[in-house]
C-alpha cells in the first residue's frame, strides 16, 4: 500500500529530487534526516541557500563563481597570464586546482555542445572568450574538456574559432580515460594529463 506523505514533508521530498543524482529514496532518507536537526540548523542551511541564490557573482573575467566581481584566480597577482585553460564548469576547476600542477588561469564555458540537449554554442561562455583574448597577454589555451563526444565536438569547434589568434592550442594528455570526468579523475592523472599536454594539431592529426 503507497504511504501518502504529509504535504509539508511532499514538498522537501520533491525540492530535493530536483538536484542531481537525487532519487526519491535519497531524497526522503534527507528530508528526514532534517527533520532530527535543531530549528537553528534548519535555519542556518536555510539562510545559506538563499544567500548562495541572491548573491552568488560570475567572475565577469572568466566566469568562475566568485563572491566579488572578478574572482580570486583571476585576481591573484602570482598566476601565470599566458595561460588560460578552458573547462567545463566550476568542479573543473575545482579538480585542477587540487592537482597542484598547473599556475595559470580558466575560462568557463558554462557546458559543452550538445545537439541532443538542445546546447548550441551560442548557449556558452565563446563569445565573451574570444572577446577576452582581443587584449589579452595569454600565448597558449588548454582545451581541458571531458574526453566524451560532446567534449571532442566543443573542442572542435573551439579549436576552429581560434585560429583567428596567434595562439598555441593543447590539449591535455588522455591519462582521463574517455568517457570520463574531469572531476572523476585521481589527482596524479589529472595532474599528469596537464603537464603532459599535447598541441591540439597532433591529436586532430590522428
Amino acid at each position: 500500500m503507497h504511504t501518502e506523505l504529509p504535504k509539508i514533508l511532499e514538498d522537501v521530498v520533491n525540492a530535493f529530487t530536483r538536484l542531481p543524482g537525487i532519487g526519491r529514496r535519497t531524497a526522503l532518507r534527507m528530508a528526514l534526516a532534517q527533520l532530527k536537526k535543531s530549528r537553528e540548523e534548519t535555519r542556518l542551511m536555510a539562510q545559506a541557500l538563499l544567500t548562495l541564490a541572491e548573491q552568488v557573482k560570475f567572475c565577469r573575467i572568466c566566469r568562475n563563481i566568485s563572491d566579488h566581481e572578478i574572482c580570486s584566480i583571476c585576481s591573484h597577482p602570482k598566476r601565470d597570464r599566458t595561460l588560460i585553460c578552458i573547462v567545463e564548469d566550476i568542479r573543473d576547476i575545482i579538480a585542477i586546482e587540487n592537482t597542484g600542477q598547473y599556475n595559470g588561469l580558466y575560462h568557463v564555458l558554462g557546458g559543452i555542445i550538445s545537439p541532443v540537449e538542445g546546447i548550441s554554442p551560442s548557449h556558452l561562455n565563446i563569445e565573451s572568450l574570444l572577446q577576452r583574448l582581443q587584449d589579452n597577454e595569454a600565448t597558449e589555451i588548454i582545451m581541458a574538456l571531458n574526453a566524451t563526444m560532446e567534449g571532442d565536438t566543443t573542442v572542435f569547434y573551439l579549436y576552429r574559432k581560434l585560429q583567428a589568434f596567434n595562439i598555441k592550442i593543447s590539449t591535455i594528455a588522455r591519462g582521463v580515460s574517455v568517457g570520463s570526468e574531469l572531476e572523476n579523475a585521481d589527482e596524479t592523472t589529472l595532474g599528469r594529463s596537464i603537464i603532459n599536454r599535447l598541441p591540439y594539431e597532433n591529436v586532430f592529426k590522428k
